[in-house]
């Protein structure tokens, strides 16, 4: 097995090297090729990673090369004000998924964390700033922008009264600011790179802030949402509390006679694949189990248990955007399937792997969390 504390060891010693000969440990990264860089990065502790990517010789080889949600946690550890020459180098997919898991609310856009993902962005570059425009949802910047200002419509000849502070970049949408003495230098640069690089987006989108509905731009940002985020492996709310549900006393150690097909495949994962305990004797009945069957039927079910592990963490609300709710759910998805497989191993007097082949884990899940609300009485 792997030992898991490698990598962090490597960091240090990477780091440490830094701290004497910057130039040495440049170049002792640059004797790895850019996936086994990533490896290091996101195999090493989170206090670690700014300053590896900060001795990456080439950093648009290799920040792109990283899971999105792990740009996101590094971003985030950075601090957002401080983490342009990060996002300098991130693709699309990794900005418009780091504003999916950390600029919502439960199921409401966080009008600050966008704002402050932007400043961000404006900070990488006008290069960048333009990329996000594009990247993100349209009706996720009209609704920013119209938390910030107020536009009003006139023709290049018309006179209209404006209010005082209202800012135009061309004669005919005047931007006024919400709150009284926000300069909106972010706004303009936003509006001013649109504007110089793509006009059709820049007048759709103050249109769009002068006029469209607030609820409708809130749902389409919403659905637009929730579909990367499956296609991440995240369910919708109301889907992932089903492995809460009540099973009832003579349906609880219920296991069907066949083998199950496991219907969850692959998909691309917006974190780096953990080292999951599935080797060796240590650990929870689950992994120890999964450990004995063989490979071919590993991996499928480690999707599996990535997937009931996800599923979790947006039933209990976790901040998806955070480094710490991934191995969370992790750890709570093993104890409680391990109950599970426990029991129904138990009851239907045949082995752990046995179940495995027979009970999907979130089957598992569901025995596990009813056995325990049984005995702690909640």
């Amino acid at each position: 097995m792997p030992d898991p504390s490698a990598p962090a060891r490597a960091a240090r010693r990477i780091l440490a090297l830094a701290g004497s000969d910057r130039t040495a440990a440049r170049k002792a990264l640059e004797r790895l090729e850019p996936e086994a860089q990533v490896a290091l990065v996101c195999e090493s502790p989170i206090s670690l990673r700014a300053g590896l990517l900060g001795l990456v010789s080439h950093p648009e080889e290799v920040i792109p090369r990283m899971p999105p949600a792990e740009l996101c946690f590094v971003v985030k550890a950075v601090g957002l004000s401080d983490a342009g020459w990060l996002l300098e180098h991130a693709s699309a997919e990794q900005i418009t998924t780091a504003i999916d898991l950390d600029a919502w609310s439960a199921l409401v856009p966080d009008r600050g964390r966008i704002g402050a993902w932007l400043d961000a962005l404006r900070d990488a570059g006008e290069e960048t700033l333009l990329r996000a425009a594009h990247a993100l949802d349209f009706e996720l910047l009209a609704l920013e922008l119209r938390s910030r200002v107020s536009v009003i419509m006139s023709g290049r000849n018309e006179d209209v009264d404006l209010p005082s502070g209202a800012l135009t970049l061309d004669g005919q949408f005047h931007v006024v600011p919400s709150k009284a003495g926000d300069d909106l230098e972010d706004v303009l640069t936003l509006l001013r790179v649109l504007f110089q690089h793509d006009y059709w987006f820049y007048h759709r989108l103050l249109q769009a802030v002068s006029a469209d509905l607030e609820h409708e731009l809130e749902e389409w940002a919403l659905r637009w949402r929730n579909g990367r985020l499956q296609d991440l492996g995240f369910p919708q709310l109301e889907d992932a509390k089903r492995i809460y549900a009540w099973l009832s006393p003579e349906r609880l150690a219920e296991l069907p006679s066949e083998p199950h097909a496991i219907e969850v495949g692959e998909w691309p994962l917006p974190v780096w694949m953990p080292s999951l305990p599935v080797a060796g004797e240590g650990g929870e009945l689950l992994f120890r189990s999964i450990a004995a069957l063989r490979e071919e039927e590993r991996r499928p079910l480690l999707f599996a248990f990535l997937a009931l592990a996800n599923r979790l963490a947006v039933a209990d609300g976790l901040p998806l955007g955070d480094v710490e709710s991934l191995p969370q759910a992790i750890a709570k998805a093993e104890g409680t399937a391990s109950r599970g497989l426990a029991y129904l191993a138990q009851k239907n007097g045949v082995e752990p792997t046995e179940v495995l082949r027979r009970a999907t884990l979130e089957r598992l899940f569901m025995v596990g969390s009813n056995i325990m609300t049984k005995e702690t009485g909640r």
